[in-house]
């Protein structure tokens, strides 16, 4: 009894830290000329809800629209900067412009004409699939700071699923993992024939377990999507037992590449979903790849980079690290030319594990 009183202890402190104060969409138009502006294309498996737009309820069906965010010109790197329901536009997060498709026809429509107006070759989307814990408005404003801070050029799409928003939902999110599977591969569909020529997947926390089933099932299905569109997978933090991971990962055969995970032997929450589900070994908190060395896979070790209270969003969260991470393309050039050893970018190790290649990385 004293071991769950502490880890219950834990995570009230853990999401009350997290959650205050909560994401809220607030929209102010003014607000595109004091920041950055980002449009960010969504699929929410979410309820209506007329106070906070979307709330926890489950939809069996996919609600389509677009938010464009404003980030404040005196943003901090790795931080989303909110503030209740009257925030300053030159200090916080806000929406600029709130549109709601009518169905995934207009959805597709307008997704289409964004990537349209790139070049060929760079019509490429990234969607952000979300963690435990998080409200609507928190998934939307994390892809807006991800953008941002790593200057991602792809077109921005957010995959909202019906998360309790609270630190004690945690039993109600795993089963919204479940039921949101099909929506989620609903939404990749339609990026997909919105003309998206490539799609990179990032998902974090519980995301990823809803993330990794989705590809399981549509790999059942022999989807389109995966076979020819999906270009890479980000798992940040990801919430999922190692022995279920390799199970999923074989039934999914190739898996797409890149995939890449985050770890953090320092992640809290991870070892705090350890305890309630009684799996200790979980995927976000990996300290060497031996368990997964079969899956072509690329771990990244971040935990000298994890800091705060819980050490559990680190690759999107740690300036150093996103400053590192900013130069994947020049990483991804340092792999090819030297699979082990010590890399001159950074203060860091590349072991290769039979098909997997682990990346054990430092501060400067």
């Amino acid at each position: 009894m004293g071991v769950f009183v502490r880890a219950l202890t834990l995570f009230l402190c853990l999401g009350l830290v997290a959650c205050a104060p909560r994401g809220i969409i607030v929209v102010n138009p003014v607000a595109q000329d004091a920041g950055t502006n980002y449009p960010i294309f969504y699929g929410t498996s979410r309820r209506a809800d007329p106070v906070r737009q979307y709330g926890s309820r489950r939809s069996e069906n996919v609600t389509f629209g677009r938010l464009d965010v404003s980030v404040p010109p005196d943003h901090e790197t790795g931080t989303i900067e909110i503030s209740g329901s009257n925030p300053d536009p030159r200090q916080h997060f806000v929406a600029t412009q709130d549109i709601k498709f009518s169905g995934a026809d207009d959805f597709r429509a307008a997704l289409r004409k964004e990537l349209r107006s790139r070049p060929s070759g760079e019509r490429l989307a990234i969607v952000y699939v979300h963690g435990f814990n998080n409200n609507f408005a928190e998934g939307v404003y994390r892809i807006a700071q991800i953008s941002h801070d790593f200057g991602l050029s792809e077109v921005a799409v957010h995959y909202s699923w019906p998360s309790a928003g609270h630190p004690l939902g945690y039993g109600y999110d795993r089963d919204s993992v479940l039921f949101a599977r099909d929506g989620l591969e609903e939404l990749l569909d339609t990026v997909q024939n919105a003309g998206a020529e490539k799609i990179l997947l990032m998902a974090h926390s519980l995301g990823a377990l809803l993330t990794v089933e989705t590809l399981r099932q549509m790999a059942i299905s022999d989807s389109s999507v995966l076979r020819r569109t999906l270009g890479g997978v980000v798992l940040i933090s990801p919430d999922i037992d190692v022995e279920v991971f390799h199970q999923q990962a074989m039934r999914i055969g190739k898996l797409p590449q890149p995939f890449v995970i985050f770890a953090s032997e320092k992640d809290r929450a991870l070892r705090l979903s350890a305890r309630l589900t009684g799996q200790p070994n979980r995927l976000g908190t990996l300290t060497n790849a031996n368990a997964i060395s079969d899956l072509e896979v690329t771990v990244f070790d971040v935990t000298d980079f994890s800091t705060g209270l819980d050490g559990h969003f680190t690759a999107a969260s740690s300036p150093a690290l996103i400053r590192i991470l900013s130069l994947l393309p020049m990483l991804e050039s340092s792999f090819r030319n030297d699979r082990a050893g010590r890399l001159d970018l950074l203060q860091g190790t590349v072991l290769t594990v039979q098909n997997a290649t682990q990346v054990v990385l430092s501060p400067l």
